[in-house]
């Protein structure tokens, strides 16, 4: 999944995306809310963790510009918000979560905690309840970072468990390879790399036992699908 991060102090934005990088997330960094602008035009994000004291426009006056549609948001989908701030009044809490902010984190925070919120946020779209993808005999703790085939513990890079839980959030929906590239990679990835068609490659070899049939199918000139049974 592909994250944006709105924030202007150098060292927290560093660490965060360090910490989400570890965790298999794509991440992007903006500094204020003309640089978010930019990004959200452009990059389909599955979630921004926005910071409310930012340069500039702040971040509630972003929240409340993007929900209203001020804000080109590219994707087509629902941006999740997640609003990062020291203010931990309830008054602050609630007017983030009125101009559309999904959650409220009040710094500082444990990034165990914020992990937790962000793939709860993320769950939403799919319609899951917990952090356990099940498709088939393929099942992905997306908590634990561990993934199987029936019961068979599997050895997923970073990216190849971020391509599988998208597939897996989509099972039987042919997924273009750009749209994998916007939601798993992030913005230094050279757009006209085979890195996408690779780490396919790679995960269906891992994902398909000998002798039987690979889960992902590729669908010619369209993208790629995960088997629903």
């Amino acid at each position: 999944m592909r994250l944006l991060v709105v924030e202007d102090e150098e060292d927290l934005a560093d660490g965060l995306r360090v910490g989400l990088s570890r965790a298999g997330y794509a991440v992007d960094l903006a500094v204020d809310a003309a640089e978010a602008e930019e990004r959200l035009a452009v990059n389909a994000y599955d979630l921004m963790l926005l910071d409310v004291n930012l340069p500039g426009r702040n971040g509630f006056a972003l929240c409340r510009a993007i929900r209203r549609g001020d804000v080109p948001v590219a994707g087509g989908g629902e941006l999740r918000i997640l609003m990062l701030t020291a203010r931990d009044s309830l008054a602050d809490r609630v007017t983030g979560l009125d101009e559309g902010a999904d959650d409220y984190l009040v710094k500082p925070f444990a990034l165990a905690e914020l992990l937790a919120r962000a793939r709860a946020l993320l769950r939403r779209d799919t319609g899951g309840t917990n952090a356990v993808l099940t498709v088939g005999d393929l099942r992905l703790d997306t908590a634990r970072h561990e993934a199987t085939r029936a019961g068979e513990r599997l050895a997923l890079t970073l990216k190849e468990f971020g391509v599988l839980e998208y597939l897996m959030t989509r099972p039987g929906r042919v997924v273009p390879a750009e749209e994998l590239l916007e939601h798993v990679w992030d913005e230094n990835t050279d757009p006209f790399t085979q890195t996408v068609r690779v780490t396919v490659g790679t995960l269906r070899r891992k994902l398909t036992p000998a002798g039987g049939e690979p889960p992902i199918e590729t669908v010619v000139g369209r993208g790629y699908r995960l088997r629903e049974a």
